[in-house]
């Protein structure tokens, strides 16, 4: 009898042991996954850092787009070369003397079909005509945009594809979006004075 109660008594516990170790693993888990998801990325500025919180649920191929430019130190040099406050600060193709630096990338798809729009302190892909284009230009959106949002599968409605949101910093991007701006080699709306990207680095 004392050896039945004994049994049942570590037989409870041992489950117990069980039900709770999963749950930590269960919970581990879910915070790895939420945590490879949302990575953030530091794009570190002349001016200041912007932090951002990548989206790579809702916008896998743009997120490993930016982390495989970033983690090759692509960005690196590149400035925001059109600035209109307002509207949007766009960066990630030009250098100082405003000579495009190509990223020696294929274009990705555009997942602007993806739900998520055009507000202010969202992070999208810049592109051409092409609603397919992108390769490393990227915006920040200084104001609600939402006639840059996703509308239909064609030319005009594509929109463009929003893969995160600055998350501090913001201060940096109001501050970068009254830069006086000028006309330089044929670009409007390019700083008279350059806001340098140092670095993009990835905490994922």
């Amino acid at each position: 009898m004392i050896f039945a109660r004994h049994y049942k008594h570590n037989l409870r516990s041992i489950l117990l042991i069980l039900f709770f170790g999963l749950a930590f693993v269960s919970c581990s888990n879910n915070e790895t996954m939420e945590d490879t998801l949302m990575p953030v990325a530091t794009i570190t500025t002349s001016v200041g850092e912007i932090h951002l919180e990548l989206n790579a649920e809702a916008a896998p191929i743009t997120v490993k787009n930016f982390i495989d430019l970033a983690n090759a130190g692509y960005y690196e040099g590149t400035i925001f070369h059109r600035i209109i406050d307002g509207f949007m600060i766009q960066g990630g193709g030009l250098t100082a003397d405003m000579a495009n630096k190509s990223s020696g990338t294929d274009p990705i798809t555009n997942e602007a079909n993806n739900g998520l729009p055009n507000d202010r302190g969202t992070i999208a892909m810049a592109r051409t005509m092409d609603p397919h284009s992108a390769t490393s230009q990227f915006f920040i959106n200084h104001k609600d945009n939402t006639f840059l949002n996703f509308t239909a599968e064609n030319t005009q409605g594509w929109g463009y594809a929003v893969f995160g949101q600055v998350i501090s910093g913001m201060d940096i991007v109001d501050q970068i979006a009254v830069s006086e701006t000028t006309t330089v080699n044929g670009y409007q709306d390019a700083p008279v004075e350059p806001v340098t990207i140092l670095s993009v680095t990835i905490d994922e």
